[in-house]
C-alpha cells in the first residue's frame, strides 16, 4: 500500500496483478492468434492423416500392379517351363532365365516397398538407412550424404529425417544433384537438404513440414544460386 492509501500500480486487493488497459485491448488479437494456431494444428493433423491414407493406397496399388502381377506371371511361366522341359529344353532354359530376371526385379520392388512401410535399417543408424534407401529407391539423381556413422537419434527423430529426405528427393528433376547433411546443435538436430537445379513447390513440402512440426520442430526452404533450394529442418531432442 502506498503512503497515500492507494494500491500500487498493476496490483489489486489480494496481491494479484490487475489487467492493464493495454492488456484488455490486446485480448482480441491474442484470441484471434490462438484461433489461427488451433486451426493450423487441426489442418496439419488432417494433412498427416490424409498423407498416411494416400501412402497406404500407394503401397496397395504398387503391390497389386507390381509384386502381385510379377508373382502371377511367374506362376504361369513356371507351369509353362514344366511343360517345355521334355519337349523343348532350350526354350525351357530361356524361360527359366527370364523368370530369374523377373524374380530379381520383384525382390527390388519388395525391398523398396518395405523401406517405405518401415525402414528396418534405421536400427543400424540414420547414415546407413539413408545411403541404402538412396541407392535402391526410385531417385534418379546423385545424392551425397554427410551423416556421422556413429550418429544415433531417437527412432521418431531419425525416421522423420529419413522420410523427409526421401519425400523431397522424389520430386527432384532429372539432372539435378543433391546433398544431405545432418548435424547436432545445442538445441537439437538439424538436417540440410540442398538440391541444385530444382526447387520443391510448397505443396510438395507439406507432408515433410507436418512431420517436423508434429515433433515440435521447424522446416524452412530458401533459394540457392542457379535455381536450386535449401530445405532445412530442425528437431528438438528429448532431454
Amino acid at each position: 500500500m502506498c503512503d497515500d492509501g492507494q494500491l500500487p500500480p498493476g496490483l489489486r486487493l489480494g496481491g494479484r496483478p490487475a489487467l492493464e488497459a493495454s492488456d484488455v485491448d490486446a485480448l482480441p488479437g491474442t484470441l484471434d492468434r490462438l484461433r489461427h494456431e488451433i486451426a493450423e494444428v487441426r489442418a496439419s493433423r488432417e494433412r498427416l492423416v490424409l498423407a498416411a491414407d494416400a501412402g497406404r493406397r500407394g503401397i496397395e496399388r504398387e503391390l497389386h500392379e507390381g509384386v502381385q502381377q510379377d508373382l502371377v506371371a511367374l506362376a504361369v511361366n513356371l507351369q509353362l517351363a514344366g511343360q517345355l522341359v521334355d519337349t523343348d529344353p532350350a526354350a525351357a532354359k530361356t524361360l527359366l532365365e527370364e523368370m530369374g530376371r523377373d524374380i530379381r526385379q520383384a525382390l527390388v520392388e519388395t525391398a523398396q516397398l518395405a523401406q517405405r512401410v518401415y525402414p528396418p535399417l534405421l536400427e543400424a543408424g540414420l547414415a546407413v538407412a539413408l545411403r541404402s534407401a538412396l541407392a535402391t529407391a526410385a531417385i534418379s539423381i546423385p545424392v551425397a550424404v554427410d551423416v556421422a556413422p556413429s550418429a544415433r537419434y531417437p527412432h521418431t527423430v531419425a525416421r522423420t529425417i529419413y522420410l523427409c529426405c526421401l519425400e523431397i528427393l522424389e520430386h527432384a528433376e532429372t539432372g539435378a544433384r543433391a546433398t544431405v547433411t545432418v548435424r547436432d546443435e545445442p538445441a537439437g538436430v538439424v538436417f540440410d537438404l540442398v538440391v541444385n537445379g530444382t526447387r520443391p513447390a510448397d505443396p510438395e513440402l507439406n507432408a515433410s513440414r507436418d512431420r517436423v512440426e508434429a515433433l515440435g520442430g521447424r522446416l524452412t526452404i530458401a533459394s540457392e544460386p542457379g535455381g536450386g533450394a535449401r530445405v532445412t529442418g530442425s528437431l528438438p531432442l528429448p532431454r
